[in-house]
């Protein structure tokens, strides 16, 4: 079956059919919200490691405790579990587990597993229905994405005093672990203004990190420092979305081929994320991205796109909880000998699916 064929008439289905969380608890200052999702898909693709069954369960929620009438207390917790392994096999993560203290408006300061400085950027273009969001942003690169030992300072409003100025400072811990999940002492800090309540934001972040000794010694990527900066501009309005984003990392985006040379991280990349969606009223969501991460100067290849593609989604919302969506990766990497070495997709992929979310 072509894939391309499948997706188009997925596509054409859905676009003639017809977010939140629930409060269990709000008594004397103390608030309790669960939130969840079933996302129930199915990945097709010659890529045998993104084909098949890709289903799953998050499941989480966010506390808080009125302390006085300037202090309030949170945490939040939110894990994974896989709906498309045997049930001997089957696996949980933790994605997001932090607490913390918020003081009117001088601002919150919490600890734990969270969302690091620099995806306050890159969040405006993760945007696709499932893929996206994958040109700067790794889960457990530093703080790119989701991260441990993450303690962040947030201030909204610039203490009262400027509306729609935020800002975030963020320190994280040494994490020990695979070359490619592990991170040294590092700082990040990010920015964002919606111009006193416009329907544009624009944003920039920066991150600088210690790197380790086994990332140091990995024949890609020289330097003791991992550091990466992004900006990005989104329009939310009138049913439209639109967002761009641009960042640059150094020394920290991995690369992970099948041989000792082609391991370690990229001396440098440069990264252009792109989105534009539509929210018709009877709720059809088309979205149209692009996302590519090229690598400068990596040894003994020069530069290479380490991602590069077009993607093509639509999404149908019957209602608040249930949707159905479809979306097609059209890759631009094309294959060759060294892509293969180097592990780098080239491969379409299409995606169906539906989801339940309370």
């Amino acid at each position: 079956m072509k894939k391309q064929t499948l997706a188009l008439m997925v596509m054409a289905l859905m676009a003639t059919a017809p977010t939140q969380a629930a409060e269990v608890f709000n008594k004397n200052g103390n608030k309790l919200d669960l939130y969840g999702k079933v996302k129930a898909m199915h990945y097709m693709s010659d890529d045998t490691g993104k084909d098949g069954d890709q289903t799953y369960v998050r499941f989480g929620f966010k506390g808080e405790t009125q302390i006085n009438d300037q202090l309030t207390g949170y945490g939040r917790w939110e894990a994974e579990f896989s709906g498309n392994k045997d049930e001997s096999s089957s696996t949980q993560k933790t994605r997001l587990a932090f607490a913390g203290l918020k003081l009117a408006n001088v601002g919150s300061f919490d600890y734990g597993r969270n969302l690091g400085a620099l995806y306050d950027v890159e969040a405006f273009t993760d945007m696709f229905p499932e893929l996206g969001g994958d040109s700067s942003a790794q889960t457990d690169n530093f703080m790119t994405k989701r991260a441990s030992g993450l303690a962040t300072y947030r201030n909204n409003d610039f203490f009262g005093l400027v509306d729609g100025l935020n800002l975030s400072l963020q320190y994280q811990g040494k994490n020990d672990r695979a070359y490619n999940k592990a991170n040294g002492d590092g700082f990040g800090t990010s920015l964002s203004y919606d111009f006193g309540g416009s329907d544009f934001t624009l944003a920039g972040a920066y991150t600088n990190s210690d790197r380790t000794d086994v990332q140091e010694a990995k024949a890609l990527g020289k330097g003791k420092t991992a550091e990466a900066w992004a900006t990005g501009l989104k329009y939310d309005a009138n049913n439209i979305y639109l967002a761009v984003m641009y960042s640059e990392t150094r020394n920290m985006t991995p690369i992970n081929g099948s041989s000792a040379a082609l391991q370690g991280a990229a001396n440098k990349t440069q990264n252009i994320e792109a989105v534009a969606q539509y929210q018709f009223d009877f709720g059809l969501r088309p979205s149209l991205g692009y996302v590519q991460s090229k690598g400068k100067n990596i040894e003994g290849v020069g530069d290479q796109d380490l991602v590069k593609y077009i993607d093509l989604g639509l999404t149908y919302y019957f209602n608040k909880n249930m949707s159905a969506f479809t979306e097609y990766k059209i890759n631009q990497i094309d294959k060759t000998q060294t892509t293969k070495n180097m592990k780098i997709s080239a491969d379409d992929i299409v995606v169906v699916g539906m989801t339940y979310q309370f």
